[in-house]
């Protein structure tokens, strides 16, 4: 079976910053990093890449950036989510024409909407481009619960693709798959669930422990798409510290300090009100950079 464009290992790719502005040079270096690495995809600020920090200017040149640096060789997902679905479209419609392969789209956070709220939102996200448009539900940080009834309906909208679910529920994906259909793609959002997801019909992970752990996770992803779950395991297992610890700390502060100390970025700083990984959390990131192999 043909694999849908979305699939494997995407990143949720970090923003590297130096003095609070945005990095490009290394921004350029982490796409190649990713393109050497066998990453399928990446996801330009999305939640890791701290969107809700950045102006929606900044966001635009991140993503067109990271398109450019990419220069057609990885697809390019553009986060473009909001609470307020006027700003979501503005935001899909500035990238109409980037070069993006689609847009991630986080259910609207703090309004608390209503599903018929949430279906009326990406309704509108949908029909305001041709881009094929990725829902994302992580009720953890956004305090709303996108249904799989929900996303059933949304299915039937022609350029909504596929879901990132980050619930860790693994219950919800045949309900999603029934209610949206087999095409309908399927993507964890939760890395310690990821692989399980995978062995139920999910087809990837867009994954935080992606950014330092590149080609682990592509070799995972693609031995589990292959149906090699065994040997998939071998590499989660050797991970899976990292996809808990990562998270010792609000996303993306652990992450980005592990990349630091990868030597991926040479600031693990992030805009107020992220701070750097605390002093008591650091050691444990440390311990699962030596769990995976990746550090001395």
């Amino acid at each position: 079976m043909a694999m849908p464009l979305f699939h494997g290992s995407i990143v949720a790719l970090i923003t590297p910053m130096t003095h609070g502005e945005v990095n490009y040079e290394e921004l350029k270096n982490l796409v190649e990093h990713h393109v050497q690495a066998g990453t399928h995809a990446i996801v330009s600020v999305g939640t890791t890449g701290e969107s809700t920090t950045l102006s929606i200017d900044e966001n635009v040149k991140v993503i067109k950036k990271t398109v450019e640096f990419a220069d057609d060789r990885i697809p390019i997902i553009a986060g473009t989510g909001s609470n307020a679905t006027s700003e979501a479209v503005t935001m899909t419609k500035l990238l109409a024409n980037s070069g993006v392969a689609g847009c991630l789209s986080v259910v609207p956070y703090y309004n608390k909407p209503t599903q018929e709220g949430m279906y009326q939102h990406y309704k509108a996200i949908a029909e305001s481009t041709d881009l094929p448009q990725i829902l994302y539900n992580v009720p953890g940080r956004t305090g709303s619960d996108l249904k799989p009834e929900t996303i059933g309906r949304l299915s039937k909208i022609e350029n909504i693709v596929g879901v990132k679910e980050a619930t860790g529920d693994l219950s919800r994906l045949p309900l999603i798959k029934e209610l949206a259909g087999e095409d309908f793609i399927f993507l964890s959002g939760d890395d310690a669930t990821g692989l399980a997801s995978m062995k139920l019909g999910g087809q990837g992970v867009i994954s935080v422990t992606n950014n330092v752990a590149a080609a682990d996770m592509a070799k995972m992803c693609e031995l589990a798409l292959a149906g090699k779950f065994e040997e998939a395991e071998a590499i989660n297992q050797r991970l899976n510290a990292l996809h808990h610890d990562l998270f010792v700390e609000a996303n993306p502060i652990p992450v980005k300090w592990a990349a630091y100390k990868l030597g991926l970025v040479s600031e693990p700083n992030l805009r107020l009100p992220l701070t750097t990984l605390s002093e008591e959390a650091q050691p444990k990131v440390l311990a699962a950079l030596k769990q995976a192999g990746l550090i001395a």
